[in-house]
C-alpha cells in the first residue's frame, strides 16, 4: 500500500496539470471529473461521489455525506471552485476524514490564479 504523502504529492501534481489546462472558473464537477481521469491516468483506483453514511449511536443514516474523490482508498480529496477556503470547509474535510476513518485529505480550491494558494492538507488524529 502507498503512503498516504506520496499519493498526496501525486494529487498536488495532477491538480496543478488540470489548473493549468483548465484555469480557474470552471464549476466544481469539471475539476473533479479532469481530476480523477488525470488521477487515473496515473495509475491511481478514484472513486467518485463516494457516500458516507452517518452513524448516530445505533441509528445508521445513509443520506449522509458524498466524498467528491478516493484516491487508493485513503486519500479524501474535497474539490472547491469558490473565493476562499473556509472554517466551513475545514470542517466539512475533517467530518469526511472522521466518518471514514481516513488519516489524510486535501481540500483543493481551483478559484485561484496559482493552485498552490487553493490547497489545504488535513490530517484525522486517528
Amino acid at each position: 500500500m502507498m503512503h498516504e504523502n506520496l499519493i498526496s504529492e501525486a494529487i498536488i501534481g495532477c491538480a496543478i496539470e488540470v489548473h493549468k489546462n483548465l484555469g480557474p472558473g470552471l464549476l466544481e464537477s469539471a475539476y473533479q471529473e479532469c481530476l480523477a481521469y488525470e488521477l487515473s491516468l496515473q495509475g491511481f483506483l478514484v472513486n467518485k461521489e463516494v457516500p458516507r453514511p452517518i452513524v448516530y449511536k445505533e441509528v445508521k443514516l445513509d443520506h449522509g455525506y458524498r466524498i467528491d474523490l478516493l484516491v487508493n482508498n485513503q486519500v479524501v480529496i474535497e474539490i472547491k471552485s469558490v473565493e476562499a477556503i473556509t472554517d466551513v470547509h475545514e470542517a466539512q474535510l475533517l467530518t469526511y476524514l472522521k466518518l471514514g476513518n481516513y488519516k489524510l485529505g486535501l481540500i483543493l480550491n481551483f478559484h485561484t490564479v496559482v493552485l498552490k494558494n487553493g490547497i489545504r492538507r488535513m490530517v484525522n488524529n486517528l
